[in-house]
């Protein structure tokens, strides 16, 4: 899996009152190449449940795109943990 991480999302000058962050926010990106249909959703089924774990790692203006690589196709979520955990321990050292 790759992970892209932007530690704080850009502010949009809209009319009206802003919002501060409700949180960090997550994305997935699961394409064909993973498999079909179904098992692109069981992935991201797994990847959304992991990354709700990890969240609180996350700063509040945090944005973290999760990209699914073929080999997540028959990985277990044990080996997606792994992956995210170090992936997460990597983007965010850099910081």
């Amino acid at each position: 899996m790759v992970l892209h991480y932007l530690p704080e999302r850009p502010v949009v000058q809209a009319p009206g009152p802003q919002d501060p962050p409700a949180g960090p926010r997550a994305g997935f990106v699961v394409g064909k190449s993973v498999g079909n249909s179904v098992c692109r959703h069981r992935v991201t089924r797994q990847l959304r449940h992991l990354v709700r774990d990890e969240l609180h790692r996350l700063p509040a203006t945090a944005d973290l795109v999760v990209r699914a690589r073929p080999e997540a196709a028959g990985a277990d979520a044990a080996t997606l943990r792994r992956d995210l955990g170090r992936g997460l321990d990597r983007v965010l050292d850099r910081r």
